[in-house]
């Protein structure tokens, strides 16, 4: 491989750090390492290449998609320990070109390109062409990226959508939000709808219909979720049941946002992993459940992003473009 033409590529997440090197040709090499194994970022990076150094050159330049919002220098992550400089360790890798970005980010960068083998639609008309476009997806938390067509590409526009408030949208999820409020705060949207939110939604079932913990002990969330998809535990079936729900009305809350005539994508580990729930769930229901704007969304797309490594794609087409 070119030295000019390859770098490493990372996707960080609360829990997994999901390494490979990109090139012109693809995505090579990918490892997926547990976060909590290592100390910080470049501990887990200089792993990955002792790993692959037999079969490859060391790399000089980076693309690293993390949890979490990037704002100057100092990067922490949102649902993790891991805390570090960007230029510190751009220095300790040794790497030319450096870049940090969202994880959502990087997934939005690989949207406009994407292969239609890793496409589902769910409901709504064809996308229009150059149409805004909006991503959100449940993993560890929930994330949300906007593209804006600029005359010639699309324009990534990042946020921290996971972390708006999350209303009830009928009595029996008011019981549960109001339930959750004992324990947090605020009720964000990645409170109910991601890998965590999902065990919320469980626990506060549990709570609120006095469930003993005995008869309904404490799960993970793909404990929850395969038990759901077996039919094997009530409050399972419902949390599940409300956590598509939860993420249609956030999903259409984006459309109508932005405007997303380009259609709303769905990605992240839970969606991509339960694959055609999404079908069966409420997820379109509540989606254009919006009142006097129901038919402004009834032709809006949504789609589910199949791909198990869609923040590389992403990652590879800014890493080739940092390097031309």
């Amino acid at each position: 491989m070119n030295a000019k033409k390859y770098g490493l590529v990372a996707d960080i997440g609360a829990t997994n750090a999901r390494f490979a090197i990109a090139d012109e040709s693809g995505v090579h090499e990918a490892i997926t390492l547990q976060c909590v194994d290592h100390e910080n970022l470049v501990d887990a990076a200089e792993h990955y290449m002792q790993m692959i150094s037999a079969n490859t050159n060391t790399p000089s330049a980076g693309m690293i998609a993390i949890a979490g919002p990037v704002q100057g220098d100092v990067f922490e992550m949102t649902n993790h320990a891991w805390r570090f400089s960007i230029k510190d360790t751009q220095s300790k890798l040794k790497f030319d070109h450096f870049r940090v970005m969202n994880d959502f980010e990087a997934i939005a960068y690989a949207v406009p390109s994407m292969d239609k083998e890793y496409i589902e639609q769910i409901g709504g008309a064809a996308p229009r062409p150059q149409g805004t476009i909006a991503v959100v997806g449940p993993g560890t938390g929930l994330g949300v990226a906007g593209l804006v067509w600029g005359g010639d590409d699309y324009i990534v526009n990042p946020g921290e959508g996971g972390h708006v408030t999350m209303p009830a949208r009928s009595f029996r999820e008011y019981e549960l939000i109001d339930q959750l409020h004992y324990k947090y705060r605020h009720i964000s949207a990645e409170r109910v709808c991601s890998g965590k939110g999902l065990v919320n939604l469980y626990q506060a079932i549990r709570s609120f219909d006095e469930i003993s913990i005995q008869d309904a002990p404490d799960l993970s969330p793909e404990e929850i979720a395969t038990k759901a998809l077996n039919n094997e535990c009530k409050i399972c079936v419902e949390a599940l049941d409300l956590m598509y729900g939860f993420l249609g009305t956030i999903a259409g809350n984006l459309a109508l946002t932005y405007g997303a005539h380009g259609g709303v994508y769905i990605a992240g580990g839970i969606t991509t992993k339960l694959g055609d729930y999404i079908h069966k769930s409420r997820f379109r229901d509540e989606f254009v459940r919006k009142g006097r704007f129901e038919n402004y969304l009834a032709e809006i797309p949504a789609f589910l992003i199949t791909h198990d490594n869609i923040a590389f794609v992403g990652l590879q087409d800014q890493l080739l473009k940092a390097l031309k």
